[in-house]
């Protein structure tokens, strides 16, 4: 009893100075104090870097304090003095989580520094809270006793889970095997943020320059202004620049006849990472992979793939093995086909080489054109980035009754980001959207979505999310306003998908809103791309930018017809990444690796031919190296197969905006995913389970 009562009087006194201290510097700290901005956005003008770490520190103290709290609790284990404190903590660590946004987003010397100072910390709490024997056992007490508590469906749900985290993040392991666990957890939290502060340095090192003009022939107007703009923005005015960001390699690999700068270019894409200099990822690869497969391990586990996805909705390696393999055999065969044609081209015209990886896009690009009459830069007038947009939130409306209002008394994070308040069809707040669309030396590449503040209830009341979406899009140039390819079109679309969700995701408790497994999580975003080559759909947002009027029934005829072409290349190079995630993170021998060596072993062994490479050799593949997706990359293929059939239910009612299916599928798979696992939640929308079928179909390889 004496321990007890020193416990909570040691709880009182830190909550107490927690108190005090957030109360103290509230004003000068915005992020110790709800922020005042409407609909709580980040106050991002009046946050500075010097606010970070100091909130951060004291996030932990204020959460320690709670976790004290009910550990201290004389009354038995259940789920109200237990499960909810719990599940509601964090405030200020959920606020000052913000960081991690801007660090990818808008990122500067000073932010990741801040970076490398936080990481360790973070490490090192994240651990102690995870491992923490009182709170697993008061844990443990509830779920053992779960069925005589009398919950509810999702109330047993969070209790299941949060069991499971902390069995599967160590803490019924002894105590010697734990603080094992604890190093190696910090040490992969720096290795990681090392690899990726390696690739973007990488990304922003090399720049093709063009000096002579003759260099740029082939090349769109679009293109060349782009090169324009980033020579000025580099201080070389009179030349042209080429980058690494995917607006930028992209063109130039599809339109410039000069091979040897198509190979100057592509071969810098591909070595990022492997330059033997300062930003060398293979050592950091290596150690992270032993560090994985070591902690798999401790944990129970064959490998790090065995971990992952055995909570995933596939279950086991050996499935997503199967599962790619049966992709695998008729994607290479198309490819080889593809490959072919390329060639028999190269040879009538001459050319005495034979095809390579740099070549891929420019001569696809000429048989597209051969075989459909069909040019990239004849489509892209039609979709302007606010056309495209304004597409997206055509078909959110007409699904779900989804309004969109640009604000301007938002705060937003950089001067070209763009702040919407979403509304409800009654006219209700849902949520506020922030748009973020152009490349910049700051931000990382590629695109993505995220909650700055994720939904959730607070004493019965919803609080409703602010949502970010991140991308890398061609930028204005002169009077040309953003045009996109069908590529940053269909992106566009897919990063709205994770949106919705994050709009829709209606769990009373943070462990079961908007939480699935990795392999179901791209099903809302995928089955949004589905929407933007639809006719009826095309005809309502693909507006000529000059004219206004709308594409016409050819072109939309010939993008449905080429919809099949290069599927093979698409797939193969996806389907050889996922392959290559997954041989990293089933390895056998994790000494002395020699990734270069892996990694080509790892392609030769499945087939991969010499003209196509995976889409992310291991150097740059910050998916599975610096992100979520270790030994899940597989699961944009796999959800493909859900969003395919799922898409399939729309097309068979007859109606595109079918308001009834919609309404199931906003219910069952993106407000209540938490409620079940993915294929029960998904069996509740479509009353099936999918077959593979659809999406080799889809994809023209059946």
């Amino acid at each position: 009893m004496k321990k007890l009562a020193f416990l909570l009087i040691l709880t009182a006194m830190v909550t107490f100075s927690c108190t005090q201290e957030g109360e103290k510097a509230g004003s000068e700290n915005p992020f110790l104090a709800e922020f005042d901005t409407p609909f709580q956005v980040p106050p991002f003008d009046k946050i500075d870097t010097t606010h970070f770490v100091p909130a951060f520190k004291a996030g932990i103290e204020a959460s320690k304090a709670k976790i004290d709290a009910i550990i201290a609790n004389v009354d038995e284990p259940d789920f109200e003095n237990t499960i909810v404190p719990f599940d509601k903590g964090e405030e200020i660590l959920r606020r000052v989580g913000v960081f991690y946004s801007l660090n990818s987003a808008n990122t500067n010397p000073a932010l990741q520094k801040i970076a490398r100072e936080l990481n360790p910390l973070m490490s090192a709490y994240r651990n102690e809270i995870g491992l923490n024997q009182d709170l697993f056992q008061r844990i443990k007490t509830v779920y053992d006793k779960r069925e005589s508590l009398n919950l509810d469906v999702e109330q047993m749900r969070v209790v299941e889970k949060y069991y499971r985290d902390f069995e599967r993040n160590g803490a019924a392991l002894p105590e010697e095997q734990r603080e094992e666990l604890k190093k190696i957890n910090e040490k992969l939290s720096m290795l990681r943020l090392q690899f990726g502060e390696n690739l973007l340095a990488e990304n922003n090192d090399f720049k093709l320059v063009i000096e002579n003009e003759e260099d740029l022939i082939g090349l769109p107007d679009g293109v060349i202004s782009g090169a324009t703009e980033a020579a000025k923005q580099n201080e070389m005015e009179g030349k042209w620049v080429f980058t690494l960001q995917k607006p930028s390699w992209i063109p130039f690999l599809t339109y410039s006849p000069k091979r040897e700068l198509r190979e100057e270019i592509y071969k810098a894409y591909f070595h990022r990472g492997d330059n033997n200099n300062d930003h060398d990822n293979k050592a950091v690869i290596a150690d992270i992979v032993m560090l994985k497969d070591k902690r798999a391990k401790l944990l129970g586990y064959g490998n790090y793939a065995e971990y992952v996805i055995d909570d995933y909705m596939a279950k086991t390696p050996e499935n997503v093995y199967d599962f790619l393999q049966q992709v695998w055999d008729p994607a290479i065969e198309v490819a080889k086909k593809e490959r072919d044609e390329m060639q028999q081209m190269i040879d009538a015209e001459g050319g005495s080489f034979k095809l390579q990886s740099w070549d891929w896009w420019y001569y696809s690009e000429k048989l597209r054109k051969q075989k459909f009459d069909l040019d990239e830069e004849e489509l892209k007038p039609y979709f302007s980035l606010d056309n495209v947009r304004e597409g997206i939130f055509y078909v959110s409306n007409q699904l779900y009754g989804l309004q969109f209002e640009e604000r301007t008394d938002i705060p937003v994070y950089h001067e070209e980001v763009k702040a919407y308040e979403v509304k409800e069809a009654d006219g209700s707040h849902l949520a506020i959207l922030l748009i973020d669309s152009y490349p910049r030396p700051g931000k990382r590449g590629g695109a993505w979505c995220g909650a700055m503040r994720a939904g959730s209830y607070k004493d019965g009341e919803k609080i409703y999310p602010v949502v970010y979406i991140v991308t890398n899009f061609t930028r204005p140039t002169g009077d040309k306003p953003a045009l996109l390819t069908w590529d940053e079109t269909t992106t566009f679309f897919h990063e709205f998908g994770h949106a919705l969700h994050n709009f829709f995701a209606d769990g009373h408790y943070r462990r079961t809103s908007r939480d699935v497994p990795r392999d179901y999580v791209e099903l809302p975003s995928q089955i949004m791309e589905n929407w933007a080559g639809e006719p009826e759909v095309l005809k309502a947002y693909a507006k000529h930018y000059e004219t206004g009027e709308s594409i016409p029934d050819e072109l939309i005829e010939k993008i449905q017809k080429s919809g099949h072409f290069n599927q093979g290349f698409v797939t193969v190079e996806y389907v050889a990444a996922s392959l290559l995630d997954l041989d990293w993170h089933t390895i056998k021998n994790t000494k002395n690796i020699d990734v270069n060596k892996f990694e080509a072993d790892a392609m030769n062994n499945i087939g991969l031919i010499d003209e196509i490479i995976p889409r992310y050799r291991s150097t740059y593949f910050s998916h599975i190296f610096a992100g979520g997706y270790s030994a899940g990359y597989y699961v944009y293929l796999w959800a493909e197969v859900l969003d395919s059939d799922a898409f399939n239910a729309f097309k068979e009612s007859g109606d595109l905006f079918d308001q009834e299916l919609a309404a199931k599928f906003r219910k069952y798979c993106l407000a209540e995913n938490g409620m079940g696992d993915g294929m029960v939640q998904y069996f509740k929308f479509r009353g099936s389970e999918p077959t593979i079928d659809a999406l080799l179909e889809k994809r023209g390889l059946k």
